[in-house]
């Protein structure tokens, strides 16, 4: 166990970091935050920043020694320097390794009795071909790394496409998946310990605007049979990988069940909504579990809740949204807003 008083070391300082040390704050704990910019979202609110690429391994263990446990919030970072890290970290680099390769993590799903998207790995032109010969059209082309929010990927109409898709993703090693015809797309995010105790919250449904998450509302008009699957495939995944913090799952609800889409090993966009709408928000959460304390509950505190995140200039409606006495607002203190940037989201609790 770390208790209150001690320092945890965050990889990446975003918004996610952000949030992430305001919770630990909480705790009772001081945040240090390792990124290569100079200054980001987290540096406001954490006690430390350290500059410093993702692939010097002498810097990160170098500030490895100066806290008692790490943890990362955001995932296109090399595996192999995390691992020589002797300091604790949380989740384990496998995840990262998993969830960083959409192939890797497609047949890892697969293995453990889940059901992703049809999907076929693409390593040169001519494999394009072959896999929409089998899947079919409409597919999307994926590159297999460091794609979020809608890039690194190229949706083909019919075969006819495929040259234009292959020279959109430069060429990237790629999967191909095919579409799947659903209703809506939902996620969920679950929390494991260090002692495997498990919780989950309720699955939220998300509404995406040109690739990017827009608006997440809970509850999520699923059937219990559609849920029970959804979280029985997310406690098998975390059990598999070991896995200790929040991770979420994006799945998309089919009338045969859910389909699984991808999943993200840190905390995320779409529980937000936990901050106020949750007992224990998923930032808590996740600090308690890398630091080996007891879960808090996951129960929602309002009978509907709803978040929606503020892109490029919808930040600049502050005074509009503050109007409303019920909204939670929340800037992430980003100093340059652009088209399809999260600057901060907003909250509200329904009663009704």
């Amino acid at each position: 166990m770390i208790p209150p008083g001690k320092t945890i070391g965050i990889i990446g300082g975003g918004q996610l970091g952000r949030m992430l040390s305001m919770a630990a704050a909480n705790l009772g704990y001081r945040c240090a935050i390792y990124a290569p910019e100079p200054s980001g979202p987290a540096a406001d609110v954490a006690a430390r920043w350290v500059q410093g690429a993702y692939d010097d391994v002498a810097a990160l263990q170098a500030f490895a020694a100066t806290v008692d446990v790490i943890t990362y919030e955001f995932e296109n970072i090399p595996v192999a320097p995390l691992e020589a890290l002797r300091t604790p970290l949380a989740p384990h680099p496998r995840a990262l390794a998993t969830a960083q390769d959409r192939a890797t993590e497609k047949a890892f799903v697969k293995a453990i009795g889940g059901r992703p998207a049809p999907w076929a790995v693409i390593s040169e032109r001519g494999d394009l071909d072959m896999a929409l010969e089998l899947i079919g059209a409409p597919a999307i082309l994926k590159t297999r790394r460091f794609g979020y929010d809608g890039k690194g990927q190229a949706r083909l109409k019919d075969a006819a496409d495929a040259d234009e898709a292959w020279a959109a993703l430069a060429f990237e090693p790629a999967v191909l998946e095919g579409f799947v015809e659903f209703e809506r797309e939902f996620s969920l995010l679950i929390v494991r310990g260090a002692d495997g105790a498990m919780a989950t919250w309720d699955p939220v449904l998300n509404v995406h605007e040109d690739g990017i998450l827009a608006l997440s509302t809970v509850p999520a008009a699923l059937s219990p049979e559609t849920v029970d699957a959804a979280k029985a495939l997310a406690e098998k995944i975390v059990t598999e990988l070991d896995y200790v913090g929040v991770l979420a799952i994006e799945y998309f609800d089919t009338p045969s069940g859910p389909v699984f889409n991808e999943m993200a090993p840190r905390v995320h966009n779409s529980g937000h909504w936990t901050i106020e709408g949750a007992v224990t928000s998923q930032f808590e959460n996740h600090i308690r579990a890398i630091c080996g304390l007891p879960l808090g509950s996951t129960a929602r505190a309002a009978p509907r809740v709803e978040m929606r995140n503020l892109i490029g200039d919808q930040a600049n409606g502050w005074d509009m949204i503050l109007s409303d006495p019920a909204a939670h607002l929340h800037l992430y203190g980003k100093g340059q807003a652009r088209p399809g940037r999260k600057m901060g989201h907003v909250t509200k609790l329904f009663f009704d």
